[in-house]
């Protein structure tokens, strides 16, 4: 518990610290009207003993105005303190929210594989909500409301020994109490956040494949699924507002309990004449002002059921670490970039845990054996996405990889973007190992073409840029009348500042690849990777990426991931995969020339199908 209660600790310091202007304004306010509370029944009292006696009216509307006067002040205060409380929660919250987007994106590629984008933008948007009072008025809530506790009490001891004995034995009876229920709540809470990060992990997942579903007919398979998960969400979320309730119910039974003691010490001591009926009044008066504070100190409790959840969920996120290692100073060379792969082994992570092989495991200790030095253990290799894969591609020359669905092509394409890194053997670009470039540079001179283009929602400049506000318009413009893409962007109201809305600003399949080349055109790229569209494209579209592919390839080293032999005309070497091994590996030219080769096969066969 020690080690929870210093990282919250931290995480209030870390994004409070910034704003030490707003929080010292937000005490001030907050304790300010929390203080007043205490000076109103005094003047009250005051009132009616004043009354009682038949005081001078003069004194009464003194009283009158004086309490009205602390009223006013009190709402001015809490108009004050609540603009405080939001700033301070607004900019902490957004201030996390960053910190996390940006900690989630530099994960690498097998932690976003195992987790979805909904559960995700549920660990860096609702967990992160559920934090905002525990930003802006935890603390200083519990604080002030206990500071207001205390001075109630030292009031009722200084007022009458046996009011304040009596009812400073209640106030610690009932926060011990609340205190003892209120850890009860931190696990259904924190189920409860986890259920709902599945919830829409499952909404954000179906709604990406909308088409697919209502197409092959399995929306009412989906929607039982969603049923279930809904069914067993609101269970959880019973379970966690029943220890709410919990809570709530002690504490309406509790201060019930606090007024008859009240009555019954004020009704006593008046009899003896112990007291004025002003300080009865204030007693009871007292009495119920104990529960405010008590109150709020237990709905910040029940907040804090909610908020220790998030925090926790929230360190299991910033913990997690990425495998993939920051690299060197390596600086990669200007112009085409060869490609080197030596002895290459690459499985994606946890590949391993779902291996069961009887007998063998034990034997061998099959997990920790080096594949390359064990062949014995055929079932082991089979793990590896790509197995002692070497190639080497000179500069400016072109690989067409070929291989059926499985085989490790697109495997190969993203190891040269480190968005993996490899268990054994070298990846080197222009003789540099890419494990000592510093992973953002890479980027900069490894374009990569998929065929899923992604458009983001913003204007048509940042969507080709990605935000770079170094390249000119004028290098945009002649990039896209390039590519032949003048004409749709002649159709937007605004050209390049038009924001691309859901549709995509009406662009096709093909367009929205040619979009793509115009990124990889403008970043001007040593090495080109293009996996092939393998929709079928009209000829004019078709034309404009043949005419497109020529251009990007033009002085660069490019690796096509073919799914037409056509697209591999242009290739000086080709490479065939089979379950992650070379079956065939040569020059092109030398390949089709050799009747006995698989590639030649393909080729006398007129298509790449039996590949696919």
């Amino acid at each position: 518990m020690g080690g929870s209660e210093q990282s919250y600790r931290q995480l209030l310091v870390t994004y409070l610290a910034p704003q030490r202007g707003r929080v010292m304004g937000l005490a001030v306010t907050l304790l300010g009207g929390i203080g007043l509370q205490v000076l109103n029944p005094q003047i009250l009292r005051y009132f009616i003993d004043t009354a009682v006696a038949g005081g001078s009216q003069r004194l009464l509307v003194l009283a009158a105005l004086g309490f009205m006067a602390i009223a006013f002040i009190r709402h001015g205060l809490a108009i004050a303190s609540t603009y405080f409380s939001e700033t301070v929660a607004w900019s902490a919250t957004n201030d996390l929210r960053l910190d996390l987007a940006q900690h989630t994106l530099n994960l690498d590629l097998a932690f976003h594989k195992a987790h979805t984008p909904g559960e995700l933008v549920e660990r860096v948007d609702g967990d992160v909500d559920a934090l905002s009072r525990f930003f802006s008025q935890f603390v200083l809530q519990v604080i002030g409301n206990g500071l207001l506790v205390v001075g109630i009490l030292t009031i009722l001891w200084v007022e009458d020994w046996r009011a304040g004995l009596s009812l400073s034995l209640f106030a610690l009876v009932a926060l011990g109490i609340l205190g003892g229920l209120q850890s009860l709540a931190v696990a259904p809470w924190r189920h409860y956040r986890q259920v709902s990060a599945e919830f829409y992990g499952f909404v954000a997942e179906h709604l990406g494949g909308l088409e697919d579903i209502r197409a092959n007919g399995a929306v009412d398979y989906v929607m039982q699924r969603l049923y279930r998960l809904l069914r067993r969400w609101l269970t959880v979320f019973h379970q966690a507002r029943f220890t709410s309730t919990l809570l709530w119910g002690s504490t309406v039974g509790l201060f019930t309990l606090g007024h008859a003691i009240a009555l019954a010490i004020g009704a006593y001591l008046w009899q003896r004449n112990a007291i004025t009926i002003g300080t009865v009044y204030l007693l009871f008066y007292y009495a119920t002002l104990l529960q405010d504070p008590i109150e709020r100190i237990r709905q910040e409790l029940e907040q804090f059921q909610q908020a220790i959840a998030s925090v926790q969920r929230i360190q299991h996120l910033l913990s997690h670490r990425s495998s993939l290692l920051p690299g060197g100073q390596a600086v990669l060379p200007k112009g085409p970039l060869s490609v080197e792969f030596h002895e290459v082994w690459f499985r994606y992570e946890g590949e391993e845990k779902n291996f069961e092989f009887s007998g063998l495991s034990s034997q061998f200790n099959i997990t920790q054996r080096d594949p390359t030095q064990h062949p014995e253990l055929n079932t082991q290799n089979s793990l590896y996405t790509l197995q002692n894969l070497t190639l080497h591609l000179p500069a400016g020359q072109v690989l067409g990889l070929l291989g059926r669905t499985g085989s490790g092509k697109s495997t190969l394409a993203r190891l040269l973007l480190r968005l993996y890194d490899i268990q054994r053997g070298q990846i080197r670009l222009a003789g540099i190992n890419i494990a000592q470039v510093p992973l953002p540079e890479l980027p900069l001179r490894v374009g990569f073409v998929t065929q899923d283009v992604q458009l983001f929602q913003t204007s048509v400049r940042n969507n080709l840029t990605f935000f770079n506000e170094h390249i000119p318009d004028q290098a945009i413009l002649h990039t896209l009348d390039q590519l032949g893409l003048m004409p749709w962007l002649e159709q937007l109201p605004q050209g390049l500042d038009t924001e691309l809305g859901a549709d995509s600003g009406g662009l096709s399949a093909g367009q929205a690849q040619l979009l793509a080349f115009a990124r990889v055109f403008l970043k001007d790229p040593g090495l080109v990777v293009l996996d092939e569209a393998s929709s079928r494209l009209d000829p004019l579209t078709e034309q404009l990426i043949e005419q497109a592919v020529d251009r990007l390839l033009a002085n660069r080293t490019g690796i096509i991931i073919a799914h037409r032999l056509k697209t591999v005309a242009r290739a000086d070497q080709i490479l065939i995969l089979e379950k992650g091994q070379i079956v065939e590996y040569g020059d092109r030219l030398s390949l089709a020339g050799d009747p006995n080769s698989r590639f030649a096969h393909l080729l006398r066969a007129g298509s790449a199908t039996e590949l696919a």
